[in-house]
C-alpha cells in the first residue's frame, strides 16, 4: 500500500467510526495502539484533531468511562478523504486491462469533445453508453506524448464514435476522422436509423469518413 493510500485508509477508518458514534470522535477502545500512532502522525499534517483534556472529559461523561485518547477529522482531513475517494483511478498496468476493454489513446481535443458529450447525458435522446462518463472522468494523461488513455468496452467505443460524430457535425471533423482511422469505429446515421442507441450505431472498419482529419 502506497503512502497516500495508507493515509486515506486511516482517514476513512476515523470517519466511519466517528459517524457510527454520532459525536464524530474515534475513541481509544476502537483503534489498536499502532493505529493510534498512525493517527497521531496525521495530526502534524493538519488532517486529524486529537481530543484535548476538555474534550476527553466530555467524552468520558458520555461514555461513562475514562476516555484517554480520541481523534477526529479536521475539515482538511475530511476534504482530503473526499477528494481521494473521487480522484481518477490509476490505470491498470499493461496487460491487465479487463478482457472486454480496449486501451484507447485520445488527443486532448478528442477528450474535450467527449467531456461535452457526456456532460449532456440528461439532455440527449441518444445517451452515452453506460460507464463512458466515468471513463472520461478518470482518464489518465501521458503528458510526454499528450495522450489521454481510457479502457473502453465495444459499446463505449461505439458511443465515443457517436459523440465525435456530433462534434464533427457542429464544427470539427478531425477528431472523428482520427478515431476512425486509429480504431476503425465510425458512426453512420444510416446504420443507426433502426437502432436509436449510441451503443451499436457505429460501424467497425468503416473508411468513408468525410472531412479533413
Amino acid at each position: 500500500m502506497r503512502g497516500w493510500e495508507r493515509v486515506l485508509s486511516v482517514l476513512e477508518a476515523l470517519w466511519e467510526r466517528g459517524q457510527v458514534a454520532g459525536h464524530g470522535w474515534t475513541l481509544d477502545t476502537e483503534l489498536l495502539p499502532p493505529h493510534q500512532q498512525q493517527v497521531n502522525a496525521l495530526e502534524n499534517q493538519g488532517l486529524v484533531e486529537l481530543a484535548c483534556r476538555e474534550d476527553r472529559a466530555e467524552l468520558s461523561a458520555l461514555e461513562e468511562r475514562p476516555v484517554r485518547w480520541a481523534a477526529r477529522l479536521t475539515p482538511y482531513g475530511h476534504d482530503t478523504l473526499t477528494y481521494g475517494q473521487s480522484r481518477p483511478r490509476a490505470e491498470p498496468p499493461p496487460g491487465e486491462a479487463a478482457p472486454d476493454r480496449q486501451p484507447v489513446e485520445l488527443i486532448p481535443s478528442q477528450v474535450a469533445a467527449l467531456r461535452v458529450f457526456v456532460g449532456l447525458t440528461g439532455r440527449l435522446r441518444v445517451t452515452p453508453a453506460d460507464g463512458l462518463a466515468e471513463q472520461v472522468r478518470t482518464a489518465s494523461c501521458d503528458h510526454g506524448i499528450k495522450r489521454w488513455r481510457l479502457y473502453l468496452t465495444p459499446e463505449q467505443m461505439e458511443s465515443v464514435a457517436y459523440g465525435l460524430w456530433l462534434h464533427r457535425m457542429t464544427g470539427s471533423a478531425a477528431e472523428a476522422n482520427r478515431f476512425g482511422r486509429e480504431y476503425g469505429v465510425v458512426y453512420s446515421p444510416a446504420r443507426a436509423s433502426n437502432n436509436p442507441s449510441a451503443g451499436g450505431v457505429a460501424a467497425r472498419g468503416g473508411t468513408g469518413v468525410s472531412g479533413r482529419g
